[in-house]
């Protein structure tokens, strides 16, 4: 399986309603698609600009077709508009 991990730093706490929805819609998508095994999103409870979405895919491929999707396009489009992404993958 893998594990990504997508960290959001919002760039303007005006934005910060613009980024959940984006990832949220993300979210709902991409339960939806073949291999995926978990997706949520975390809001920090410490720091009120960071955001993650965490991802567990049965493999390289499922994941391969998820980033392939218009609307995994579309929604990490928005995202990086308000936000600057930081991501982490690792397999177990």
């Amino acid at each position: 399986m893998i594990r990504v991990n997508c960290f959001a730093q919002i760039k303007d706490a005006a934005h910060k309603s613009d980024v959940i929805e984006s990832a949220k819609k993300l979210t709902e998508a991409s339960l939806k698609h073949a291999g995926n095994i978990a997706y949520d999103i975390f809001t920090s409870e410490t720091r009120e600009d960071v955001a993650l979405i965490c991802e567990t895919w049965k493999d390289a491929e499922a994941l391969k077709a998820h980033m392939a999707t218009e609307e995994f396009k579309l929604y990490v489009g928005n995202m990086e508009k308000y936000a600057t992404m930081k991501i982490e993958q690792f397999e177990f």
